[in-house]
């Protein structure tokens, strides 16, 4: 009696510590300084401090009802071992609270940084433009992003389940720190912005439909179009990218996916990537329909002058030349993929593509060497896109193109601060002032 008496004064003592700790997790405005360009945009902020005070909330009302059971005896009219499960349940529950509380650390924590957390906001900036179709078709969640080591770029989109459980109130996109703010940034950061626009038109799903309907044509190539089936999530995430931003996303994607051999080649049924070799050739041909240029044959010779063919086994370069013979068929479906949520519109038509043809991109840039501030009062994807053509056409170096990117952010980042004060001005405005006659005498 005396040891589950004891036993029972120690759980309680536990559950009380983890209310001790979870008092030391404080929202992230009292926690992270940061120069007003660095903030994270103010609806991302609100959905982010409203989900983890939620769960805060949730989390010490479940202790503070298990210590309130213990102490009203409940705790002694069953075994040890059940009290002491419950309490291990409130636990993991503790520790799922952090683990959300770090998913988004990450991201305010680097806005303290000097430079970095600008060019994060310009990011911000830049991700809610990518993810912007003009028509209504739904309602973009926010954006934000940070950095970490790593080859590649990653998301964890909105609205899906977070660890331990809960909505993600905001889409987290993480971009690798050896792509800033050189080339390719672009590219990686719109095919990310992909995935939630995806997943906002249900495109993959829809897309999954036909592919396994052309499975079924007679005298297809069954092989390729179950492989374009299985890569599809990544594929219209590539789609978006070319869409957005032109050539500058295959280059991208180039820097991206530019390892040894042996990586390049490899056709793995179990990643959701296409093999390398021939998704830098999908993307092209994207590129080619999209946007029509004699560019996009010079990159893909160029890219299988870097990976040449020769040297593979004869069934593998089978597979390639089966799949690259269904190219034309699967880009076409793609430009002219009509998904419910676009209202009968083909994707094609819903990105409107016209705007940002190679010749145009060309005529921008040479315009803007004469006025910087046209090309900051671009919208952020179309300035990608006309700096990755630029860069696609020799006319900027890697050097002007880094520093022009770098000033793009901050550019963007310092109009997204500036036109946020004025709103909260204007509101504050509009505000009603107590007039003399309406104020309060204390005695």
């Amino acid at each position: 009696m005396l040891r589950a008496h004891f036993a029972l004064r120690l759980l309680e003592q536990e559950a009380r510590a983890l209310l001790t700790r979870l008092a030391l997790v404080k929202p992230f405005a009292l926690n992270d300084p940061m120069v007003p360009a660095a903030s994270v945009p103010i609806p991302a902020q609100a959905a982010i401090e409203t989900f983890l005070a939620q769960g805060r909330r949730q989390l010490a009302r479940m202790i503070y009802g298990f210590i309130r059971w213990l102490r009203a005896g409940g705790g002694a009219r069953i075994p040890v071992h059940r009290v002491q499960r419950r309490f291990a349940f409130l636990r993991l529950r503790f520790n799922a609270v952090l683990t959300q509380f770090d998913i988004f650390a990450a991201v305010m924590t680097q806005r303290s940084q000097s430079e970095i957390g600008v060019w994060l906001s310009g990011l911000d900036v830049a991700s809610a433009d990518a993810i912007s179709l003009p028509g209504g078709y739904y309602k973009a969640p926010p954006i934000v992003c940070y950095l970490d080591r790593g080859h590649g770029a990653a998301i964890r989109r909105a609205r899906t389940r977070l660890p331990g459980g809960g909505q993600n109130p905001v889409a987290v996109l993480r971009i690798p720190r050896e792509r800033m703010v050189g080339s390719g940034i672009a590219s990686s950061l719109v095919h990310e912005v992909g995935h939630q626009a995806a997943a906002l038109l249900n495109l993959v799903n829809s897309l999954r439909l036909l592919l396994r309907g052309m499975q079924t044509t007679p005298g297809s190539d069954r092989i390729a179009w179950q492989l374009w089936e299985r890569w599809i999530s990544e594929i219209v995430a590539d789609f978006w990218s070319v869409a957005k931003v032109g050539v500058g996303s295959t280059l991208g994607l180039m820097g991206v996916v530019s390892l040894p051999r042996v990586f390049v080649m490899r056709v793995d049924v179990n990643d959701p990537h296409p093999a390398p070799w021939i998704r830098v050739r999908l993307s092209c041909a994207m590129g080619q329909a999209l946007y029509p240029d004699p560019q996009w044959q010079a990159i893909a010779q160029i890219w299988e002058s870097f990976y040449p063919l020769n040297g593979l086994a004869p069934e593998h370069r089978q597979l390639f030349a089966t799949l690259e013979g269904t190219i034309p068929a699967f880009v076409n479906l793609l430009v002219t993929h009509r998904p419910a949520a676009l209202g009968g519109k083909s994707l094609r038509e819903a990105l409107r593509v016209d705007e940002r043809q190679p010749a145009r991109l060309r005529e921008m840039f040479r315009s803007w060497q004469g006025s910087r501030s046209a090309m900051y009062a671009a919208p952020p994807s179309l300035a990608f896109a006309v700096i990755g053509q630029a860069r696609a056409d020799g006319a900027i170096t890697p050097e002007q193109e880094s520093a022009t990117v770098g000033n793009l952010l901050t550019q963007w980042a310092l109009r997204s601060s500036l036109d946020t004060s004025v709103i909260c001005a204007s509101q504050a405005a509009a505000w009603p002032v107590a007039r003399p006659a309406e104020s309060v005498t204390l005695h």
